[in-house]
């Protein structure tokens, strides 16, 4: 992995390079000036705060420390990160910051620990680029002394001399350093603000619906009050009766209600209107405004020409009689004003005599003809924010010229003063936000409402299928900066589509102009159910009927040809018999026969289509696509909007939709395979009774950030995607011009020779590869497949040879001669420049589509130079010599081939055997891929080997797969590309490599800072070596730069996925995606923390928790897990290491559990963790449900097994069959084993420590009996004992019942369940299951006995298993965990008391400290001998303080404070965990107290638990009642009729249009048993909650984990 280092040059971050210098011999990093400060880890990952990129530089060279060593002095450096940010970057109060820094360095030699770490670094790095450290110095000898010893090191010195001069002065200015902040994109701090005190206000005029600016600014107000806990005001500016409509306060509050923004106050500006009258009335009296009667178009030129109006200096009397007559609302009041007396001659419009009041006659909604005056919105503004309490005042940076007349009106009023914070408006390209010019549109009838998909307005994006959530990522990614741009709509759409991709289904249409039969006349006529989304199970799932004529777009079929084998989705492999086409040439039907054993998807073309049945007739769908309404991306103050507009904006296809499409509600959004999302418009309705016709559904396209002009078929037209591949290469031709050469006659145009088009395929192939790597869009993975199918097809056309992967290339025809090569046919030439242009795109920051369409050209070119050479591209070497097998002429035209190029044909031998080696590695790959026995495969591969070693022997060569036919080794190379002149070659190639190494030598010294002289030197030398080169060789030397871009591209998925866990905690973590800056952000706030990271003013060590329950369940959840040293992630996405804290959990229950199923006769075994594939797939019904998860094993070392083995999931399968050998009689029965392992279930659903893992640890007990009765008698026995394990143990009481037909075990009769709740969420959570299997296991692995009663007759065994899972313990913290930390039950606590000695002061006597920690040392031992947990914390390093909130976190439940007071007397302080109550415990007493109150504990911890339980758990009768209650985050007893459709149907309508909690999964309702005690029982005659079915029994539902 690459790191990218870019600094500003005039604001260098010391800290950061001083982080790089130190860690660069470990990690490879390359630091390089530009405008901004960031690193780049990858395309998705950048930080750009300084504390951030030094914390991820220490993180990524663990083994320098510099992060410290443990835990503790993680913490330490955080502190000190932080205190380098807020106290020493601030150029006031230095010298009290270094007061405190000189206490904590007057007894050591570094900050933290015995070694260098962050906290050096940054410190010293804030004092060295502060101005007035260097006259401190003297003042604080500590820190004078430790600074001097740190820059005589040679990190400090290197950077301290090369790059503090360049700092810039420091920043005096607050809002140039907010400014700064801004400009990075995210959230900054309000100044000044309070957690729990901001007031903030989004004030809309009642004129027109919410457009996406108004949603902005709305969001970000929301925003402000979420993150500081304080009040959004929604306030409606109606101070102008003319624009004021009822009517759009109503439309307003249904769009705020849309973006799911909930103000905590809503008000009218008029509701202040005599209030503002009396203080305008105060300006006037005191002469600070006037009333002028001055015309309007008058006043307008006087204030543009700063002339004072004749009415400015009348008297208060005079101003006063005026006033009188605007109030009345006379002839005379109406041509009358009042205007503010502020300063004629400010260069600031605004401040020239602003206008305060004007007089309107029109009546005002709210107040109708009350008053005749009404107030400017710029006066009226802070009047209201100032009353109403508002303490920032967020507004646009248009607004800025008017901020001094707004603070003018607040101090001439004597008002407080609000605080204005701006932010630039969203100017979106190709549309307008004027209300003006929006209206305009809907009154001339160019778009269909407010709500048009085309327009701007809330209503519009969201029913074009933008998500809220999508909005407010993209809002969030904008932040509060300052930066006024003109954006594009792919950027906002490109956030949609990460919200809707993973939750859409998917369909299929196919357009209904073209569509060809297709025969297939083996295939039956059938319904089969397929995932609706193939990456996500719970989308759900969707009929797929198939048949013997189905259908396909005609444009897939015209590239289709007979004898191919297609991939028809969702279907499989069918081979194309027969093709029939009409007069026109158009293909009219096919004919194909299946071929579904064909499992080789990788080379077939893959289509959709839809059958043609009776069953499922296809549904009459339209799919609309819409263009923006405005041609003109920008428009120009003096362009007029209405000669832009797009007249065809609209464009509707005709389709033919899948039959699945008529459940669509409005407002569903799907994707339509191959051709993009879509949300549902209208729905299909059967035929009308009145019209006598069926509406189709009409689909309306959702842009998903694609620059594209329209959502394309998904149909590759074969001979288009051939000329675009030429014009293609043609263009990268052009795009690197070679210096001139010798001339050379031009060669007429020939098709691309056989060896140049597998060239192309090999790079093509590589370049395919790299974008399913990266995870590219599937229309980019589909384009470039089809240009490589082009290839391959040209391939074939022109050797009559399949290309096939590690083939050795054909001979190309001979050439005829010519000069040098042209610099453009050099591969080695034309990888040097497209580097160039690659670093040059991003040195100017060219869109990121850009740059990364020239890095996958670069690495295609690299891919090509590879094949042609040999070896890969190393920057700043001599270029390597070609291949062999074709080399051009290197001297005039009239010299043959043959002289020029001796190697062009190879020795018989060398080629010979290379043919063999090839031949011999497709008969490897066939004997594997078919499966063959081992010892054919071993005796193939031996002889592969032989002959690669006989191939060796004679080239001198290892055999590489791919390259061209090898020359003889004695065969003369060719002189390099790079040679003008054949004469000249050897000399200008040494030549070329002397000037290469001292230029890498020039740059070495510079890095290590070498002597000026030294330097100066090797420069000269380098200067000299160049002249040389262009006297030789008449080109100039042109250096090759360093390494390409490609270096961060390659991020280890799993990484990336682990660290999105980190990210996301046990709610689930905020979404992310590719560039979003969340991800940033949280990366900085999930480690330690420090300035610069959103955390507000609030100085903090992070010791503790950051976030509180009942806000962000999930951040809080993942803090406490890992604060409290519970879990530590690990490097495989979805596992985690359980640390003692937890484990210890773990074996409180294990033991527990374990001796009560002893009693039960169940006996402990171990069964081996893998499965193989017959076995576990014996039961069909048990594996589907466990299909999607299964992890295999198919590879040992570098040997494929003959069969993939998987790792368990469950171990039915894997311990019946020796059951079956076991059981014989009846007298070998019962049989109960149990086994204590892990699992490995492989889901693909957001991990989540302890509750969604990939591997956990479990119970699973497997027992068989005679009879049904032992057995069903047993499934109760273990349901009891899952239940006491949580309400004994854990204090959690639990619902017992059983499951639903829908949520039973696959393959059992029925299952029993205990259900916990956790009321944060409002989830209930599985807890353990009791399964009885019934007979239908014991059949399938033919585990029977004889039976006694009837002798020679076998009998099937009755079959229970059951388990409990390492889930418990995420339950345990989720319920009982408090805003402290954990809070554990004592029962299942590692500790159940911690003694803490207090009162250790420095004054205090060496024997009364001695005494203290005696005394601890003696409860130790009492209470361990009372079987107490207990352990005595007497570090001296830790205050009793910090001790406190340590153990606190870690939930132990008692802690016992033990001072020198407390020793006089004979007593102790214990502190409870549950309650924070403190108890005073005579000395002798002890023991007892403590073991009857970690009873107590307990016992109440149960109680709030359950009362907690009692509270949210509530019965309904009727859907309304149940959803309210749902929403409620109550879980809810309901009557149900058992059907699994109608239980389909509950969860479907109960389903909320966002997550519940940043990344969980978006759910409705699903059943969670039928309660052994259920709340009520159904009346006869009680209809399901559906009203469709009779109930049966009252079933409990709610949303769940």
């Amino acid at each position: 992995m690459a790191l990218n280092l870019t600094i500003n040059a005039s604001n260098p971050p010391l800290g950061a390079l001083l982080a790089a210098e130190h860690v660069k011999g470990s990690v490879k990093l390359s630091v390089e000036e530009g405008k901004d400060t960031k690193l780049h880890v990858s395309e998705s990952v950048q930080f750009n705060d300084v504390n951030s990129i030094t914390r991820y530089l220490a993180r990524v060279a663990p083994a320098l420390g510099l992060y410290g060593a443990n835990m503790l002095e993680q913490t330490e450096v955080d502190h000190w990160l932080e205190f380098s940010a807020r106290r020493l970057c601030v150029q006031a109060g230095l010298a009290a910051a270094l007061g405190e820094l000189d206490k904590a360095l007057s007894l050591r030699t570094y900050l933290v620990g015995h070694t260098i770490t962050l906290a050096d670094l940054c410190v010293w790095a804030a004092l060295k680029g502060h101005a007035e450290w260097a006259g401190q110095t003297a003042s604080f000898s500590h820190v004078s002394r430790w600074f001097s010893f740190l820059g005589s090191q040679v990190p400090f010195a290197a950077v301290g001399n090369k790059w503090a001069n360049s700092k810039a002065p420091p920043r005096k200015s607050n809002s140039e350093e907010r400014e700064k902040k801004q400009d990075v994109g995210k959230f900054v701090d309000l100044p000044g603000a309070e957690m729990g005190k901001v007031v903030v206000r989004f004030p809309p005029e009642a004129s027109g619906y919410l457009h996406i600016g108004h949603a902005k600014a709305a969001l970000l107000n929301q925003h402000y009050q979420l993150t500081f806990k304080g009040k959004l005001i929604m306030r409606f500016d109606d101070t102008n009766p003319e624009k004021e409509k009822e009517d759009f306060e109503k439309v307003i509050l249904e769009d705020v209600a849309m973006l799911q923004i909930h103000p905590d106050q809503f008000t009218y500006t008029s509701d202040h209107f005599p209030l503002i009258l009396r203080l305008g009335e105060q300006l006037l009296s005191e002469g600070k405004a006037y009333i002028d009667n001055t015309p309007p178009e008058q006043m307008k030129q006087e204030r543009e020409q700063r002339v004072e109006s004749t009415c400015r200096n009348n008297s208060v009397e005079q101003n006063m009689k005026m006033w009188a007559e605007m109030k009345a609302g006379s002839e005379y009041g109406q041509a009358c004003c009042m205007r503010a007396k502020i300063d004629m001659a400010s260069n600031n419009g605004c401040l020239r005599d602003p206008t305060l009041y004007r007089c309107k006659n029109t009546p005002h909604p709210r107040t109708g003809s009350t008053y005749k005056v009404y107030p400017t919105y710029d006066f009226a503004c802070p009047i209201v924010d100032s009353v109403e309490g508002v303490t920032h005042a967020l507004r646009t940076t248009e607004y800025h010229d008017r901020d001094e007349q707004f603070y003018w009106v607040i101090e001439s009023l004597r008002l407080r003063k609000p605080y204005i914070w701006e932010y630039a408006r969203l100017n979106l390209n190709n549309t307008v936000l004027s209300k003006r010019k929006l209206t305009w549109f809907v009154d001339q009838g160019y778009v269909d409402g407010w709500d048009d998909p085309r327009f701007p307005t809330v209503r519009g994006v969201l029913r074009r299928g933008m998500t809220v959530e999508g909005l407010k990522q993209f809002i969030a990614a904008q932040g509060g900066s300052r930066s006024v741009v003109n954006m594009e709509w792919d950027k906002i759409w490109a956030f949609n589509k990460k919200v809707i991709d993973p939750v859409a289904p998917r369909y299929t249409a196919l357009s209904g102009s073209y569509v060809v039969p297709v025969s297939v006349p083996e295939a039956p006529e059938e319904m089969k159910e397929a995932a609706k989304h193939p990456k996500n199970v719970e989308v759900g799932m969707k009929e797929v009927w198939y048949g013997p004529r189905v259908l396909v777009e005609g444009a897939d079929a015209e590239t289709i040809s007979e004898g191919e084998v297609v991939t028809f989705i969702n279907w499989g492999n069918l081979i194309i018999t027969k093709i029939n086409k009409d007069a026109s040439g158009k293909v009219s039907s096919m004919e194909a026969r299946l071929d579904l054993d064909n499992k080789d998807f990788k080379k077939t073309t893959k289509i959709t289509w839809l059958a043609d049945t009776q069953h499922a007739p296809l549904l009459p769908t339209i799919c609309v696509n819409y263009q923006h309404l405005i041609t003109k991306p920008v428009l120009g103050k003096e362009d007029d909007f209405k000669h832009f507009i797009n007249k065809d904006s609209k464009v509707e296809e005709r389709m033919l939709g899948d039959p699945c499409l008529k459940s669509l509600k409005k407002g569903d959004i799907i994707q339509l395979q191959r051709r993009g999302f879509y949300i549902c418009d209208q729905p299909y309705e059967p035929i009308s009774p009145n019209s006598c016709k069926e509406s189709p559904c009409v689909l309306l396209y959702i842009p998903d950030g694609h620059t594209k002009d329209m959502p394309t078929s998904g149909s590759k037209d074969k001979s288009k995607t051939q000329a675009v591949s030429n014009t293609t290469n043609q263009t990268k031709t052009k795009a690197a011009p070679a210096p001139a050469r010798t001339p050379a006659p031009a060669p007429a145009p020939a098709p691309a020779p056989s060896g140049d088009v597998f060239s192309s395929i090999v790079a093509q192939g590589e370049a395919v590869r790299q974008l399913k790597a990266a995870k590219a869009s599937k229309d980019e993975v589909d384009k470039a497949v089809q240009q490589l199918l082009a290839l391959k097809a040209q391939f074939k056309q022109q050797t009559g040879m399949d290309y096939k992967p590690g083939m050795a290339p054909p001979a190309s025809s001979p050439a005829p001669p010519t000069a040098s090569p042209d610099s453009a046919s050099c591969p080695f030439t034309r990888v040097t420049q497209q580097g160039e242009l690659v670093r040059k795109l991003k040195a100017e920051k060219a869109p990121k589509d850009q740059v990364d369409a020239a890095v996958k050209q670069l690495l295609a070119l690299k891919a090509e130079y590879k094949q042609v050479t040999g070896h890969d591209y190393k920057p700043g070497a001599a270029p390597a010599q070609s291949s062999p097998s074709v080399a051009p002429a290197q001297s005039s035209p009239s010299v043959a081939p043959a002289q020029s190029s001796p190697s062009v044909a190879p020795t018989s031998g060398a080629s010979g055997l290379y043919e063999q080696v090839s031949q011999q590695g497709e008969v490897v790959r066939k004997l594997k891929a078919d499966k063959a026995p081992k010892d054919q495969v071993d005796a193939a591969v031996k002889q592969l080997l032989a002959l690669k070693a006989t191939y060796k022997q004679q080239t001198g060569q290892d055999y590489k797969p791919g390259l061209q036919t090898p020359a003889t080794p004695a065969a003369p190379a060719p002189a390099s590309p790079a040679q003008p002149r054949s004469g000249s070659a050897p000399q200008a190639q040494e030549l070329f490599s002397q000037v290469a190494q001292q230029g890498e030598l020039v740059r070495k010294l510079k890095s290590e800072k070498a002597p000026k002289d030294e330097v100066d030197l090797a420069v000269k030398t380098l200067l000299a070596l160049k002249v040389q080169y262009k006297t030789l060789t008449g080109q100039d030397y042109k250096p090759v730069a360093a390494a390409g871009a490609s270096g961060g591209e390659d991020k280890n998925r799993k990484e990336r996925e682990n660290k999105s866990e980190k990210q996301g905690g046990g709610g689930g973590g905020a979404k992310k995606g590719k560039g979003d800056k969340a991800g940033q952000g949280k990366e900085a706030s999930g480690g330690a923390g420090g300035a610069g990271e959103g955390q507000g003013p609030k100085k903090q060590t992070r010791l503790g928790l950051e976030a509180k329950k009942e806000e962000n369940l999930a951040d809080w959840y993942s803090q406490v897990i890992t604060k409290a040293e519970m879990i530590e992630y690990y490097d495989v996405s979805g596992c985690y290491v359980l640390r003692p804290w937890s484990f210890a959990i773990w074996e409180a229950i294990k033991e527990f559990f374990d001796r009560e199923i002893k009693k039960l006769g169940v006996e402990n075994c171990y069964f081996p963790m893998f499965v193989s594939q017959a076995a576990l797939e014996k039961e069909k019904s048990h594996i589907e449900d466990f299909a999607p998860e299964v992890a295999w094993v198919t590879r040992s070392g570098k040997t494929e097994l003959a069969e993939p083995i998987a790792v368990r999931p469950t171990s039915e399968t894997v311990m019946y069959p020796a059951y079956a050998k076991w059981v014989q009689s009846h007298r070998d029965l019962p049989i109960k084993l149990n086994q204590w392992c892990n699992v490995v279930r492989w889901e693909f659903k957001h991990p989540q420590p302890f509750l969604r893992t990939r591997e956990f640890l479990w119970q699973e007990g497997h027992t068989a009996f005679a009879t049904k009765q032992e057995a069903e008698e047993e499934v109760l026995q273990i349901l009891d004992l899952y239940a006491r394990v949580y309400e004994e143990l854990m204090a959690i009481p639990v619902v017992k019942g059983r499951k639903t037909e829908k949520e039973k075990f696959a393959g059992g009769d029925y299952t029993t369940t205990v259900e916990a709740f956790i009321s944060a969420s409002g989830r209930a959570i599985q807890g353990a299951t009791s399964h009885h299997l019934g007979q239908n296991f014991s059949r399938m692995f033919d585990i029977v006995f004889e039976d006694p009663k009837k002798p020679g007759e076998k009998q099937l065994a009755y079959q229970n298993s059951w388990g409990i899972t390492t889930r418990t313990i995420g339950v345990l913290t989720m319920v009982h965990g408090d805003n402290m930390g954990l809070v554990l039950p004592p029962r299942v606590a590692c500790l159940q008391v911690i003694i803490i000695p207090c009162g250790i002061t420095a004054s205090l006597p060496e024997e009364e400290k001695e005494a203290v920690l005696s005394q601890c040392s003696k409860y130790l031992s009492r209470l361990q001998k009372t079987d107490i947990r207990v352990r005595a914390d007497l570090r001296d390093n830790y205050s009793p303080g910090w001790k406190f909130n340590h153990w606190e976190l870690k939930g132990v439940p008692v802690r016992l404070e033990v001072g020198p007071k407390d020793m006089k007397q004979h007593q102790c302080v214990a502190v409870r965990r549950d309650s924070g109550e403190k108890v005073t415990l005579p000395e002798a007493e002890v023991e007892k107290r403590l073991v009857a109150m970690l009873e107590d504990i307990q016992n109440s911890l149960y109680r709030k638990a359950s009362d907690d339980l009692k509270t949210h758990m509530v019965a309904a009768d009727t859907m309304e009642q149940f959803q309210k209650d749902l929403d409620q985050g109550r879980i809810v007893q309901i009557p149900f009729c058992g059907g699994i459709e109608c239980e389909d149907w509950i969860k479907k309508t109960t389903a909320k249009d966002q997550d519940l909690e940043p990344g969980a999964p978006s759910m409705g309702a699903k059943s969670l048993c039928i309660p052994f005690s259920p709340l009520k029982t159904p009346q006869p005659g009680q209809m399901c909650v559906s009203g469709k079915e009779p109930a049966k029994y009252y079933t409990l539902f709610g949303r769940s984990y």
